[in-house]
């Protein structure tokens, strides 16, 4: 079992830059892929950034060159790094632990609202 909290999140203005972070409890935290979602009101979840175990990562391409994740398995905490945040950036966003062995884990969510 794996419990995920998510925190940072705010509200900013657009340009600015805000830093989510992930912390998981349990074991095995570096054997699970991790990713970020995020849901704005009335739209579908999407998909902004996963790393792997290993350490590879992929972007949506709206927050490519943007958004940076990343990850410290001493510290069982994924991270997002959110630079030139714009306000259709504003979401709810949701941390994600994957392992096709362990199971799949979902946070709560955390706010990030982006002003004009």
């Amino acid at each position: 079992q794996v419990q995920l909290v998510e925190s940072g999140g705010g509200l900013v203005q657009a340009g600015g830059s805000l830093r989510l972070s992930c912390a998981a409890s349990g074991s095995r935290f570096s054997a699970y892929a991790m990713a970020w979602y995020r849901q704005a009101p009335g739209k579908q979840r999407e998909l902004v950034a996963t790393i792997s175990s290993g350490g590879s990562t992929n972007y949506a391409d709206s927050v490519k060159g943007r958004f940076t994740i990343s990850r410290d398995n001493a510290k069982n905490t994924a991270f997002l790094q959110m630079n030139s945040l714009k306000p259709e950036d504003t979401a709810v966003y949701h941390c994600n632990a994957n392992s096709a062995r362990w199971g799949m884990y979902w946070g709560q969510g955390t706010q990030v609202t982006v002003s004009s």
